[in-house]
């Protein structure tokens, strides 16, 4: 059958049984993915297999823009002035699709675990059909570990509102894009990448998210980004491009092992085993930390 690739997007053949970008990216992992309808009830898909969502992320130099069908990964990058030349936008293309691979952990075989699952567990056996295609992301450490310390006694709508709330206040506008299928007289969405370590470590921080509705969270948003700050000065060797030092080092918390890496992040306001088991499982590589929910 033949492929229809959407104007501006490159094709990756993937099946939603490997991975559902309906499930994964609502289901309280990550909380600032933009979802857009691309097909309303007053017009149904032409196709069966029509994508029926946009996905949009703002990284910190580009915003990744993914579409779904039941065997197709559809993908693209927007990027601010200037325009790259054609052979700059193939290095920037490779570099999203290496960002896709890495952030969704697709060298994970989910179908393979699916399976293994289902052979050990009838429970697991009888409900996977109704959990198709969700796996675990692997995030960026600072962004996940403030998520996470605003998911405390809170729900997925009002986490997403906050971690919202931190790039509109404290990170200026990468660019602008308008909806997919908007109105030519519609206005353009501001898209803002996650604020550093430094600039929510300032002491009037904590103050100004109390009245975004940060409540007692505002604090703890504000005292682990300074703490942070303050003990990680100097830049690591080998440090990637962009990254401030505190950042470096939430990342060299995937080479230490689970016990140590949960005490390092325990050390920090606003999180206990909960958020710390949390943060290990979606973006420090450690699979066998099992967050337990207390009601």
């Amino acid at each position: 059958m033949t492929i229809i690739i959407p104007a501006g997007f490159r094709a990756l053949p993937l099946s939603t049984l490997q991975l559902s970008l309906a499930a994964v990216l609502q289901c309280g992992q990550s909380f600032r993915w933009s979802i857009f309808p691309l097909i309303s009830l007053e017009k149904p898909a032409t196709a069966d297999d029509a994508p029926r969502h946009e996905y949009r992320l703002c990284l910190r130099d580009r915003v990744v823009c993914l579409r779904q069908t039941p065997n197709t990964l559809f993908y693209r990058s927007v990027y601010p002035p200037p325009t790259p030349s054609a052979s700059e936008e193939v290095k920037k293309d490779a570099e999203t699709l290496s960002w896709i691979r890495d952030y969704f952990q697709l060298d994970v075989d989910l179908t393979l675990l699916y399976s293994q699952w289902s052979k050990a567990d009838p429970v697991f056996q009888n409900l996977k059909d109704r959990f198709e295609g969700i796996r675990i992301l692997r995030q960026d450490p600072f962004e996940c570990l403030l998520s996470f310390i605003c998911s405390s006694n809170n729900n997925i709508a009002r986490i997403t509102k906050m971690v919202r709330a931190l790039c509109t206040q404290y990170s200026a506008p990468l660019l602008s894009l308008h909806a997919p299928n908007a109105d030519s007289d519609a206005s353009a969405e501001p898209y803002h990448p996650f604020p550093p370590p430094s600039v929510l470590a300032a002491p009037e921080v904590s103050a100004k998210l109390r009245t975004l509705g940060f409540g007692y969270r505002a604090e703890f948003v504000q005292k682990t980004a300074k703490m942070l700050s303050d003990a990680h000065v100097h830049a690591l060797p080998n440090a990637c491009k962009g990254l401030e030092p505190a950042e470096e080092w939430l990342l060299t918390l995937r080479q230490k092992n689970t016990v140590d890496a949960r005490n390092e992040l325990l050390k920090f306001m606003g999180v206990g085993r909960k958020v710390a088991d949390c943060v290990m499982l979606m973006s420090l590589d450690k699979a066998r930390a099992v967050p337990i929910m207390d009601y």
